[in-house]
């Protein structure tokens, strides 16, 4: 019993040290099978701490080994880098100390405290380990319990698959069962940790955790592999450059090509990467005179007085038509053949089937509508609508006027005052031609525009 306090003091001194271990919160099982060897030397009041160390590595002489797998070790992480296992084993003891006994039977169950080093140490593969604990051990019909100290080391193939060693005291408090040394030797599988995309990350530490991944990125992925996460990459899946936050400058003009509208001719930032050959502020590709300067607003070209009547293209409303100044270039009213014009234009109008949506070739006319429609800007006009006799007349008066209004909304909605403008549906009421022939309805349907003053 004098040993006690001496192994007391070496298991108080052994947990004082600060401990990491391999297994911790990102995979808290492990389970570890192998061998054990049993070794009783030396006995008596000194044994074994305060006998022979010269003997301690005597395999052949002193210890008991069952050639079989006869240990089994099932521990679960805790907190702060400590685990608690509960191990199991068997063995025939056949030599006590330097004395041969009989065939007896060895059980013993054990549990453990164990703190590991491995951060300590900074490696990921060694991983030493010292630990405290009890147990109960039977030799025949004599059982005990055991107070255990144990000091081992594991070496980790994978992050899951490791070999490991552990030689653990057991002192007995009685002197019916001898304290002894307990060898083991095997392999340890640690899991339970989550990885649910696969990429070595576990899903604590992954940032993607539903994505594979690099380490480098907190487990989220580089797609083009150019250096850059791609949630950082502004270009995910076209390789760059970290000055343009991960995007290619083709044209090496300093634009990345993600904002550069012309990426594979080199051009100016201030055109978003395009070329300007006249220095006008307009690029090359919307410049309607790329050598000769001019403002935006004419589409790069010199402002021009088309019609020669004194007011300048970009302030004549009517640039194609004389006009006067005090009408900024237009008529002052629209005469007989414009008014002709119109109506023209009005009837060609194209709504889809049933509905007072345009169909897309209406949309050219309904420009060159509004286009006459500016330049007369002191002229009011009345639009009505009008249809075939096909279906309810309640039904066709509703659907004439909703593309009267459409008409309507349409001018307004592209610069026409809506005073200068009202709509009105007559349905089937005011054909032109006769509804029983498919092409007298098809000019029955129409849109009308006409001078209001």
């Amino acid at each position: 019993m004098k040993n006690l306090g001496k192994l007391t003091l070496v298991l108080l001194l052994a947990v004082s040290f600060n401990f990491a271990g391999a297994q911790n919160e990102d995979n808290p099982w492990a389970i570890s099978f192998g061998i054990n060897a049993v070794d009783f030397y030396p006995t008596g009041e000194d044994a074994p701490l305060g006998g022979y160390f010269d003997e301690f590595f005597n395999a052949t002489d002193h210890y008991n080994i069952l050639p079989s797998i006869s240990t089994l070790t099932v521990s679960r992480y805790l907190s702060d880098n400590f685990s608690f296992g509960v191990a199991g084993s068997i063995n025939r003891i056949d030599k006590f100390g330097d004395a041969s006994v009989d065939d007896l039977t060895y059980y013993g169950l054990d549990g453990i405290i164990k703190y590991s080093f491995a951060n300590v140490i900074k490696s990921k593969k060694l991983e030493p380990h010292l630990g405290i604990g009890g147990g109960y051990t039977w030799v025949d019909d004599i059982g005990r319990g055991t107070l255990n100290g144990s000091a081992g080391l594991t070496y980790w193939f994978t992050r899951n698959i490791g070999l490991s060693v552990q030689s653990t005291y057991k002192h007995s408090f009685e002197d019916a069962l001898a304290s002894h040394f307990q060898h083991t030797a095997g392999i340890s599988i640690q899991f339970g940790g989550k990885d649910t995309d696969g990429d070595g990350i576990y899903d604590k530490h992954d940032k993607c955790p539903e994505v594979a991944g690099l380490e480098a990125f907190d487990g989220c992925p580089d797609s083009d592999n150019d250096g850059i996460e791609d949630s950082k990459d502004e270009c995910p899946n076209e390789a760059g450059l970290a000055e343009f936050n991960g995007c290619a400058d083709t044209d090496k003009d300093g634009v990345a090509n993600n904002k550069d509208e012309c990426p594979t001719v080199a051009g100016v930032k201030e055109l978003n990467g395009c070329p300007d050959a006249d220095k006008d502020g307009v690029t090359d590709s919307k410049d309607k005179c790329v050598n000769e300067a001019g403002p935006a607003a004419n589409n790069g070209c010199p402002w021009l007085d088309t019609d020669k009547d004194g007011v300048l293209d970009k302030d004549d409303k009517c640039p194609n038509e004389v006009g006067t100044v005090a009408n900024n270039g237009c008529p002052e009213l629209p005469n007989e053949e414009v008014q002709k014009q119109l109506s023209e234009y009005a009837n060609v109008i194209t709504f889809n089937t049933n509905r007072s949506s345009f169909k897309k070739e209406a949309f050219k006319t309904l420009v060159a509508i509004t286009g006459i429609l500016k330049e007369f800007p002191q002229a009011n006009f009345k639009i009505e609508g009008h249809t075939d006799s096909t279906g309810s007349s309640a039904y066709n008066t509703k659907l004439s006027n909703e593309r009267a209004n459409a008409v309507l909304d349409y001018l307004v909605e592209n610069g026409i005052a809506k005073a200068r403008l009202s709509a009105q549906g007559f349905g089937e009421d005011a054909p032109k031609a006769s509804n029983k022939t498919r092409a007298g309805r098809a000019e029955n349907r129409r849109v009308e525009i006409k001078l209001a003053n």
